[in-house]
């Protein structure tokens, strides 16, 4: 996987890097496995705009993915590694030795033609997807679960990964891509190796119009807003006023918002880096 640098033979070349795409291997996706994906331009059901700077953007599928991986013992084959809209990472074709076809996070160097099983018991291979207590200390992991059966619910965007460090009783201890460490059920899965598309924070849009693609509006910033609608508005000529904070008036910039009495925060053993 690598990424594509352009001639800067117009100003929206000039700083465009995007993926190579040549992990790629089909173009199509499986139809039974596609949902449909309606916008809501940032509106509510009464037609009110509940979140800025949403709209447009190409109209796409869903890919419906298999988070859960619960088709234990039953061996799957790689068909494909294809392009979702909706994520970062790539994801794979698998067809179960059944006949059933699923999709699933593709892990990096996961090949075409090679074989995936999950369930408790089985090899700690890449692509495999087996408990935290049967994976050997040190092992690289993504698509994590947070309660058994919830589904992957960690380590699932392009690139990341964690790290299991120990187990502790009917806890395994994970150090995140945050730097985050906390503690995790041991009957839950995941499943072996880092997630693909490793280099997709290389990537840059080059102009404002590949993220009008992706469904984004122009961000305004506050400062130059009026004090009708930020609190950070108004003042005569360029005044960057006062403190840094929120449309709805939070302070940002060092402000701790996370709920000190939140249920997590006994399984989590150290804080993210700042």
């Amino acid at each position: 996987m690598a990424v594509r640098k352009f001639k800067p033979v117009t100003p929206g070349q000039r700083h465009k890097v995007i993926s190579a795409f040549d992990d790629i291997t089909t173009g199509a996706p499986e139809k039974s496995l596609l949902a449909p994906l309606r916008k809501s331009g940032g509106r509510n059901s009464q037609g009110k705009m509940t979140m800025r700077y949403i709209g447009g953007g190409h109209k796409r599928m869903y890919r419906i993915i298999d988070f859960l991986r619960n088709k234990d013992g039953v061996k799957a084959t790689v068909k494909t590694i294809e392009y979702d809209p909706n994520r970062s990472a790539r994801i794979a074709l698998v067809q179960y030795a059944d006949g059933e076809k699923r999709y699933i996070i593709a892990p990096n160097n996961l090949k075409v033609g090679q074989q995936i099983v999950s369930g408790a018991g089985v090899a700690p291979e890449t692509g495999n997807a087996l408990p935290l207590n049967e994976i050997p200390l040190g092992t690289i992991v993504h698509n994590i679960e947070l309660h058994p059966g919830q589904g992957a619910a960690m380590a699932r965007s392009a690139g990341t990964y964690a790290q299991l460090t120990a187990r502790e009783g009917t806890h395994a201890v994970l150090k995140l891509p945050s730097g985050e460490t906390r503690m995790v059920l041991v009957t839950c899965r995941a499943t072996v190796g880092s997630v693909s598309n490793p280099d997709h924070n290389l990537e840059s849009h080059g102009k404002a119009g590949r993220k009008r693609w992706l469904g984004r509006r122009p961000r305004v910033r506050g400062v130059v807003m009026n004090p009708v609608d930020h609190p950070m508005g108004g003042g005569e000529g360029r005044a960057s006023g006062g403190h840094p904070r929120s449309r709805k008036g939070i302070p940002a910039k060092g402000y701790k918002t996370r709920n000190p009495k939140k249920t997590s925060k006994k399984f989590i053993i150290e804080k993210r880096k700042k």
